[in-house]
């Protein structure tokens, strides 16, 4: 076994198997002594010189602004599972947002706030009870336009979630100036943010000691674009079939009450947890609708429903894929 070990290690470092049986069992035992732990190895990534977010420049030569950015890409590079789930769910959200960002007039970079708010899971709910693709509090919504109810919470939809977003980073861009700083106050919140630019005699939202969360938030978006934008780079090798396809739906527009929403899925051809799956804003199993206000409910098409071997399904990025 202890042979086999050492045959390894020296595949692992180059060592050839002449060079093997040159060795002496003084060097054969220093081998051993030398030899990894493990059978694989990790390595760390390189830092950028400088990137790119939200057409703001950012250079990664001062050690914190570097250290930050080398925590958090190492993160996303070797937390396989979660960075995979990222790519498969931003297939299908991705085109949904991006049009919604272009005609709100934020930068298209701007998704990665998405990307670490929720992990692109319109569903997600935090310990602080934010909600959706977003996560807005109950108590903030309203004032962007969401409704909140016992029967509608549109924290929950992702076209008018991601609208509302774009409302709040505007405000934030045209206070402070930059994108970087709305991206703050979206974690930290605007109050905070202005008062600590204030309060440490700062101009750059980037050079404020925050608390962890929302100092590593913008350093953590910053490494998400960069694995996204060259995946294979970073080790992941992903087929266009493994990526979560895009769905098509028929929409109805109801102006009234719908008494019972499992009645409404089956008449619609789809089950109830399968109408939930798209439409969660609607948060009961009825909808009201005393206000005679008009919802549009996505019911997806029988087709979107199923994955059918040898169907090529869209991809939002080529750079995603494997070639």
């Amino acid at each position: 076994m202890k042979q086999n070990i050492i045959y390894i290690f020296l595949a692992l470092t180059g060592v050839t198997a002449i060079t093997l049986m040159s060795l002496s069992n003084n060097d054969t035992e220093k081998v051993e002594q030398q030899r990894p732990q493990v059978l694989s190895m990790t390595a760390s990534v390189d830092i950028p010189d400088e990137m790119t977010f939200a057409d703001e420049k950012i250079v990664f030569d001062r050690y914190d602004r570097r250290e930050r950015m080398d925590r958090e890409l190492n993160s996303f590079t070797y937390f396989h599972s979660t960075t995979l789930l990222l790519f498969k769910r931003a297939n299908r959200i991705f085109p949904i947002i991006e049009p919604i960002l272009k005609q709100q007039g934020v930068p298209d970079d701007i998704k990665y706030i998405a990307v670490i708010e929720s992990s692109l899971d319109h569903r997600a709910t935090s310990p602080a009870r934010a909600v959706g693709l977003w996560q807005f509090m109950s108590g903030t919504a309203p004032q962007f336009g969401l409704e909140v109810s016992t029967e509608v919470d549109e924290r929950y939809h992702i076209e008018k979630s991601t609208v509302a977003a774009c409302r709040y980073l505007k405000d934030a861009y045209r206070k402070y100036g930059s994108w970087s700083a709305a991206a703050l106050s979206y974690n930290g919140g605007q109050g905070r943010i202005t008062n600590e630019l204030s309060n440490q005699s700062a101009s750059d939202a980037l050079d404020l000691w925050l608390v962890e969360e929302t100092t590593r938030y913008y350093y953590r978006m910053l490494a998400i674009k960069t694995i996204f934008e060259n995946p294979a780079q970073y080790g992941f090798v992903i087929r266009g079939d493994q990526l979560y396809k895009p769905m098509e739906f028929k929409e109805v527009r109801v102006s009234g009450a719908i008494p019972s929403l499992v009645s409404f899925a089956r008449e619609n051809g789809v089950t109830y947890a399968q109408l939930k799956d798209f439409n969660s804003w609607l948060r009961d199993t009825k909808l009201t609708n005393r206000s005679g206000k008009t919802y549009t409910i996505l019911v997806p098409t029988k087709e979107s429903l199923f994955y059918r071997k040898g169907e090529k399904y869209k991809v939002h990025n080529e750079k995603w894929i494997a070639k």
